[in-house]
């Protein structure tokens, strides 16, 4: 199982809808094992295909949780409704993200607190469960990169303004940018 490069913000299979999965056989086995081999390299809480420059609808997680959700897993093809979020501005103490993919930033995003989810597991029995507070942040975080969207695309103008700013900063806004978990400097201190 080899951890594999987390492609970086501006590589075009970050920005395109992932293909559903049709074969759940040994190849996606493979995938999700490798996912969850790097999603731990680099002390993510949860990795989608695309990031790892697969456009696959398959994403993990590994986060515990208060809804009786296994604290690792994966789903495959998943859709992800995301309860209301409430109205004003973020909290940037309490609610700021970051991503493996835009690394080494966090900004404050608003996201609904719930999240009803359904899919497959990796044998392709059906999956459906209710996700609260963080773990539903998560979920709606992974599922959009599925979509095409990071979590900087939503951001409020304000924020987007400066999330722009840093990720030209550091001439993210092409295709070929990556970092290896477990061999680059971790973006997010952890190696520390």
């Amino acid at each position: 199982m080899p951890i594999h490069p987390i492609v970086i913000t501006g590589d075009p299979v970050l920005h395109r809808r992932a293909e559903p999965v049709t074969d759940f056989g040994d190849s996606v086995q493979r995938l999700i094992d490798d996912m969850l081999e790097t999603q731990a390299a680099a002390h993510g809480v949860g990795l989608a295909a695309p990031q790892i420059g697969v456009g696959l609808r398959v994403f993990t997680w590994h986060l515990e949780n208060d809804d009786g959700i296994p604290e690792v897993g994966a789903i495959i093809n998943p859709f992800v409704r995301p309860g209301r979020p409430s109205d004003g501005e973020p909290d940037p103490d309490n609610e700021s993200e970051g991503c493996l993919s835009v690394p080494g930033f966090h900004y404050p995003l608003r996201r609904g607190l719930t999240a009803e989810v359904r899919g497959y597991d990796r044998n392709g029995k059906e999956l459906t469960f209710s996700a609260t507070g963080w773990f539903a942040r998560c979920m709606q975080h992974e599922y959009d990169h599925l979509n095409g969207f990071l979590y900087v695309d939503r951001l409020s103008e304000k924020w987007k303004k400066k999330a722009r700013k840093a990720i030209r900063s550091k001439g993210w806004t092409g295709p070929d940018h990556t970092w290896l978990p477990g061999v680059d400097e971790d973006p997010f201190g952890h190696d520390s």
